[in-house]
């Protein structure tokens, strides 16, 4: 081992049989593939020189450290890898300092490296952690690969700790199994984080994923991930006939105040969640987020205060009534996935108001209309105002059903100018009845009850009627009526007219 690490090549102490050689698997490594841990600190941080014309490193296969590995606050200069080794106890590496540090395949009862610096990559892949990870404003200068680990939780029930860390790109964890919290409260990940295929479980505690604060400069993937070889897919698309594995989420999520560049994407996300688990997006910012997953049977969603450009929506991905929260939800754009009628939307937007709210209908309706679609922003304003009436005591309530079949609360004016046909033609043949005197005897026109009562049903314009004519007890209450109806109606029209002129 010395003269490997001198030479650069890799110390390899496996016998090629699969079942002898896996460090997760229960056969016994005796003496002959063991090492002192602190001879590999010693080769790691005082090690001898390197041969002419090589790089010293250290690169072991197979071998058991004995003992707890222990290089606190030094700083290793040699390449390090280690592929299929099995660790004793646990490994310290709070406060270290490396420039690459690969475990890959390797059996580990804890890992704590709180506030560790790399200038390069920290790759665990494939590694196996019986007590969790703790990688606490830890510093990674390049990328943090975590692909196919399996983490089970520590004393306090966290699978990965890993508050205020920092990596330089990108953070990929696919395929991962995490038993426990994965706790990343203020982390901040220099380019994108993947989750793809990882299932993510904590029947212990709340949450399985608590990431407030959390910065992502690019994206967030909560996607599936294919599984075969290689199994790492990183966004590529598989190829026909490759099992595919959806990201699964058992416990709560938490992104609250999350800062992300690109996007969210939740495409086949699973979320199971006991009723007083949420997916917690609270006052998030990012530019498109891609809400495609799987309807929760249970628990909440809760989108308060988020602020999102372009929302990518499945109408099947959203839960039900009581199980969705929107206030001060905001965004400018609607691409939905498959058919999402506006029936669906509107049920969209009432179970994210058990308590009537303003807020989401208008934000819709804004929306939309933004989009051209006023006729549907309209139908989602009167979807309002009949949400509204249902809060009113019962005067209020009978005054809003009159609106409502009568001019649709103005959201119809089509239904308006139907009303003011009839009234008109109602009340021409009833003035053709009454015979007014005239005022002035000398100067009047010919009676004509059509132009009468069409004059005193539409305001403003004279058609040369009113004021000519000397109406008595109830006829004069029914012209009075007819003008209050009229410029209702009147208004109503003109209302509706100017958004289509508008709308043009």
């Amino acid at each position: 081992m010395w003269q490997s690490f001198r030479n650069g090549s890799t110390y390899d102490l496996r016998t090629g049989d699969s079942v002898v050689d896996d460090p997760h698997g229960g056969y016994p490594w005796g003496p002959g593939r063991s090492v002192r841990a602190r001879v590999v600190c010693m080769l790691l941080l005082s090690g001898p020189p390197a041969l002419d014309g090589r790089v010293a490193s250290l690169k072991l296969a197979g071998l058991q450290i004995t003992d707890v590995l222990d290089v606190a606050g030094g700083t290793v200069v040699p390449y390090i890898e280690m592929v299929g080794c099995r660790f004793e106890k646990e490994i310290q590496l709070p406060e270290a300092r490396f420039t690459t540090l690969r475990l890959v395949d390797c059996s580990i009862p804890r890992l704590e490296a709180a506030r560790i610096h790399t200038e390069g990559d920290l790759h665990l892949p494939r590694c196996r952690m019986q007590n969790g990870i703790r990688l606490t404003d830890a510093h990674i200068g390049t990328d943090l690969l975590l692909n196919q680990a399996i983490i089970y939780r520590d004393r306090r029930g966290r699978s990965i700790m890993a508050d205020g860390m920092s990596v330089g790109q990108d953070l990929q964890a696919e395929l991962m199994e995490s038993h426990g919290e994965m706790s990343l409260r203020g982390a901040q990940i220099g380019v994108s984080l993947s989750l793809r295929g990882s299932r993510l479980a904590n029947p212990y505690g709340r949450r399985a994923l608590n990431a407030p604060q959390l910065t992502v400069e690019r994206t967030l993937y909560l996607t599936p991930a294919a599984v075969g070889n290689p199994p790492f897919t990183s966004g590529a698309t598989p190829a026909r006939g490759t099992r595919v594995q959806r990201f699964e989420c058992q416990g709560g999520v938490r992104l609250d105040d999350g800062r992300f560049g690109d996007a969210v994407d939740l495409e086949q996300a699973r979320f199971t969640l006991e009723n007083d688990q949420e997916l917690s997006l609270r006052r998030i910012q990012v530019p498109e987020l891609r809400f495609l997953g799987k309807r929760p049977d249970r628990g909440r969603v809760v989108l308060s205060g988020a602020k999102v450009i372009t929302l990518i929506d499945r109408a099947s991905s959203w839960p039900g009534s009581g199980q969705l929260a929107m206030g001060g939800f905001t965004y400018e754009n609607l691409v939905p996935v498959d058919h999402f009628p506006l029936s669906r939307r509107l049920d969209w937007v009432a179970a994210a108001t058990a308590d009537f709210s303003p807020e989401p209908y208008e934000r819709l309706a804004s929306v939309l209309r933004a989009g051209g679609e006023d006729a549907d922003a309209r139908e989602v304003l009167l979807a309002k105002q009949r949400r509204r009436r249902e809060t009113l005591p019962v005067a209020g309530k009978v005054w809003g059903y009159a609106q409502d079949w009568t001019v649709a609360y103005g959201y119809r004016p089509g239904r308006a100018a139907v009303w003011m046909a009839v009234l008109w033609l109602v009340s021409a043949l009833a003035f053709w009845q009454a015979h007014p005197a005239p005022i002035q005897p000398d100067d009047h026109p010919e009676w004509n009850a059509a132009l009468f009562a069409l004059d005193l049903l539409i305001p403003v314009i004279n058609l040369g009627q009113d004021g000519y004519w000397m109406l008595r007890g109830p006829w004069q209450w029914a012209a009075a009526a007819l003008i209050a109806v009229g410029w209702i109606l009147a208004t109503t029209v003109a209302a509706g007219a100017t958004r289509t002129l508008r709308r043009g």
